[in-house]
């Protein structure tokens, strides 16, 4: 997120302290009473995202049952591993939502034959990677629903970055919300189990994380989670990171 010091005048303090006071109201509540704060307070404008992975069904849960109205949307980058596409529809089918996917208007063949494997590029490849598939879908999805929030699953316990996060932080035009920002593992595990939440099926097969096939692998022993995505260059995708594109709210 931009530090407020060198934000632009759209982002300076005052207009940040919106953002501030709702963290703050956040962390008096469970998840559930966050969900239902947020469609509350920015009734009708905004969103929450999924990525049908491995602990996506407890935020897809917590939303059925206590804000069922806002709306759910998926970016989808062509490169699913096949077990995420069934499991997408078993959730969605087990738990009574609807899921709308969105995905970048330059196919996956178009793009590895005037780009290449941007994902075997290192860094600057997963940049332009994650803002062909990710970012510009999302950017879409956003203003087609006419949001200015975005209701994410990130987790302080999912890497050292997103250690340092607040329930609500401002993303350009966008505030973000996390509801379960401060859940455990363990919490995510007993969630699962006393909802009897389906497990994506690449959890068997020692998966943690799972993204794109081609830039996740299982955890080894002794490994990190975080080293199992993108060959441990890079943990965020782009999506909660700012982008270089002026015109975007993201």
């Amino acid at each position: 997120m931009t530090p407020i010091s060198e934000a632009e005048p759209a982002l300076r303090e005052a207009d940040l302290q919106p953002t501030v006071r709702l963290a703050a109201e956040f962390g008096g509540l469970d998840a559930g009473g966050r969900l239902r704060l947020a469609a509350e307070r920015f009734r009708g404008e905004l969103l929450a995202t999924t990525s049908f992975g491995a602990q996506s069904a407890v935020l897809l849960h917590l939303l059925a049952t206590h804000a069922p109205d806002i709306p759910v949307v998926c970016v989808d980058t062509g490169y699913f591993f096949p077990e995420t596409y069934q499991y997408a529809d078993q959730l969605q089918r087990e738990l009574g939502i609807k899921v709308a996917f969105y995905t970048s208007p330059v196919t996956p063949a178009r793009m590895e034959n005037t780009e290449g494997r941007l994902w075997e590029r290192g860094t600057e490849g997963i940049e332009r990677y994650g803002f062909l598939r990710k970012v510009e879908p999302l950017n879409r999805a956003l203003r087609e629903h006419g949001a200015r929030a975005w209701i994410s699953g990130l987790r302080r316990s999912q890497s050292s970055d997103r250690g340092k996060r607040s329930f609500a932080e401002r993303q350009k035009a966008t505030t973000k919300l996390y509801p379960i920002l401060d859940w455990s593992d363990a919490m995510v595990e007993d969630y699962f189990e006393r909802h009897e939440l389906p497990r994506h099926p690449l959890v068997d097969r020692g998966f943690a994380s799972i993204g794109d096939w081609h830039s996740s692998r299982p955890v080894e022993k002794g490994a990190s989670v975080e080293s199992t995505r993108n060959n441990g260059l890079r943990r965020e995708c782009g999506l909660h990171l700012e982008s270089s594109d002026a015109d975007f709210q993201i």
